[in-house]
């Protein structure tokens, strides 16, 4: 109940994402987790968790906490909505400037004063602190770092950035379509 989830919160297959907004690899992981869900429409559900690499991106914990912010103002779509925002805004590896945090939540629509008012606050650091606690206790070492469950419970890794469907220009990478049909047959 406190997770971010995009697609249908009750289908066969949960993929728990965790995450790090300056990272480029989740960066251009995330399309492909909306081709996914668009493939599987109503089969899987994506979660979103923080996972914060402070020692590359000392931002991205502050980014986090902004995510948070959005949602509480706007509810879960406002919290996908900026995610989406900042990947696209953001050119990684710590270089998105945090005053641009709140004008970032002006633009989908949020009340600008009230979003800055909830950064200030502090208010979602334990919520980031302990994403990140789950992250490294789920086996987390880098990001993105998936999990895939199943409809018996089985748990699948994504390990990295891997494409959605096999593409010829980087043939090396594995997809991960595989690995949701295998957790969708059990």
């Amino acid at each position: 109940k406190d997770d971010h989830v995009l697609g249908n919160p009750d289908a066969p297959v949960k993929i728990i994402e965790f995450s790090d907004l300056e990272c480029p690899y989740c960066k251009s992981f995330h399309p492909e987790m909306k081709k996914a869900l668009e493939a599987y429409d109503g089969k899987i559900a994506w979660v979103y968790r923080h996972f914060p690499l402070d020692q590359l991106h000392p931002k991205a914990r502050k980014e986090a906490e902004a995510s948070e912010c959005a949602a509480d103002l706007g509810g879960n779509i406002a919290f996908w909505s900026y995610v989406d925002k900042v990947f696209e805004v953001t050119p990684s590896n710590n270089g998105l400037d945090l005053n641009l945090l709140p004008e970032i939540a002006e633009k989908i629509g949020l009340d600008k004063t009230k979003f800055q008012n909830c950064l200030q606050s502090g208010k979602y650091q334990a919520k980031v602190a302990a994403d990140l606690k789950n992250a490294i206790d789920s086996g987390g070492r880098g990001t993105p770092y998936l999990i895939v469950i199943g409809k018996s419970g089985a748990k699948l890794v994504i390990p990295s950035a891997l494409p959605f469907e096999a593409d010829p220009m980087r043939p090396e990478l594995t997809p991960f379509r595989p690995i949701i049909e295998e957790a969708l047959k059990g």
